[in-house]
């Protein structure tokens, strides 16, 4: 049986007003040193270079997605019945520790190490050395792989990875709270007490009461907003892919180290190395780049550190990119190096997608029958039916338009 604190210990949030901590386990592991280290993650990447209040952390919205959980649990009176209390226990940690695995700047850096952060999430989580595995097995011995399998969706309680991995999940609930918040984009809110009062169990399925139906609609415009004008804003971006182009230079590198790079040259990280490899890390790397010999990296160091972004044409015509990279080639910028082209396709970033029984969200009508959201919402079956469109994004070093 999982230990109390000796009292309720409160965290102040700007979202969900205070974060409530009961179980001794919870407490510990966050200030075990993997947890902490989230203090020194961005939760939105490159987006703090466009949004400037956007410096929150993967830790305050590790906290607000526990928090959610939380009530979830105990106030959806269905769902606390679901669960017994070691369940119970297995899920708030799981809410606490999903993103344990993200490296600086988030989901960005999983392009470098090639390693999904779901997967180093687990690998912390069940590595016997990291403060977070003794706190959980000070409770049971098998916590650890059963929290594990919350997050890797392997669990046998499908409920359990549901809460924290769905369609509608803790963890999409609080990051559009918090992003919208942080970011000052109102678009992005909705109304989670009435989402939260509508929550069901039935069949083994969360599922939200036909009464709810348009707070979840609301949910998911607020998705679809923050997807387009916060999550792919194309200066944050930018900066990313001036990382991500320094680090493609870097790693080909065989006779220019930076000490502090050199763990990203092995084919994967020790969970002791990527533990140490926060942002802080990073941007103490890129001023040590400034006085190496290699005269890219200088540059591209200069780039990231001083907020020198690519320009962006979106759909450009084929001579304005050849223009453009005519014009770096003429002033010795290597366009192979200073131009990158994205293409995306709009289906790939629909805020609602109804793929199979588990990517849908359910609606329990008042025959106590569930039904597909999208049979039930005029607004997501219009969603669903929007047209798939290409969409192209030339980017490029602004010398060329001088």
């Amino acid at each position: 049986m999982a230990q109390k604190t000796d009292e309720t210990k409160v965290l102040r949030d700007p979202i969900h007003g205070y974060i409530h901590v009961n179980d001794q386990v919870i407490w510990e592991c966050i200030n075990a040193r993997e947890f902490q280290r989230l203090h020194r993650i961005h939760q939105l990447g490159g987006d703090f270079q466009v949004y400037h209040t956007a410096e929150h952390s993967r830790f305050s919205h590790s906290l607000g997605v526990y928090e959610i959980t939380r009530r979830m649990i105990f106030e959806v009176q269905s769902l606390s019945q679901a669960l017994n209390e070691e369940e119970k226990i297995e899920v708030l940690c799981a809410a606490l520790l999903h993103d344990l695995g993200h490296g600086p700047f988030s989901h960005f850096f999983e392009t470098i190490t090639q390693i999904p952060h779901e997967q180093m999430t687990t690998s912390l989580i069940l590595d016997p050395k990291t403060q977070v595995h003794q706190a959980l097995v000070k409770v049971d011995s098998q916590l650890p792989k059963r929290v594990a399998g919350i997050i890797n969706h392997t669990h046998p309680k499908a409920i359990l990875s549901q809460i924290i991995s769905s369609q509608l999940d803790a963890d999409r609930m609080d990051f559009l709270l918090r992003d919208a918040y942080e970011t000052g984009t109102s678009y992005g809110t909705f109304d989670l007490e009435r989402v939260l009062r509508t929550l069901r169990v039935h069949e083994g399925k969360l599922c939200v009461k036909e009464s709810g139906m348009h707070s979840i609609e609301d949910y998911i415009m607020a998705r679809y907003h923050m997807y387009w004008q916060v999550y792919l804003h194309p200066d944050a971006k930018s900066y990313e892919n001036l990382i991500r182009i320094f680090f493609v230079h870097y790693l080909k590198q065989e006779k220019v180290s930076i000490p502090i790079f050199e763990p990203l040259k092995q084919k994967r990280l020790s969970n002791e190395d990527f533990i140490l490899m926060d942002e802080y890390r990073l941007m103490v790397g890129f001023q040590e780049a400034l006085r190496c010999s290699d005269p890219l990296l200088r540059d591209l160091a200069c780039r990231i550190l001083d907020r020198h972004l690519f320009g962006w044409i979106e759909d450009p015509e084929w001579d304005q990119e050849q223009k453009i990279k005519d014009k770096l080639q003429d002033i010795g910028l290597d366009p192979a190096i200073y131009t990158i082209e994205e293409i995306s396709q709009s289906k790939a970033y629909l805020p609602y997608q109804e793929s199979d029984e588990n990517t849908t969200i359910w609606i329990l009508n008042s025959k106590s029958k569930l039904e597909p959201l999208s049979s039930c919402s005029e607004i997501v079956k219009a969603l669903l039916k929007m047209p798939n469109t290409t969409k192209k994004r030339f980017y490029f070093a602004k010398e060329a338009l001088q």
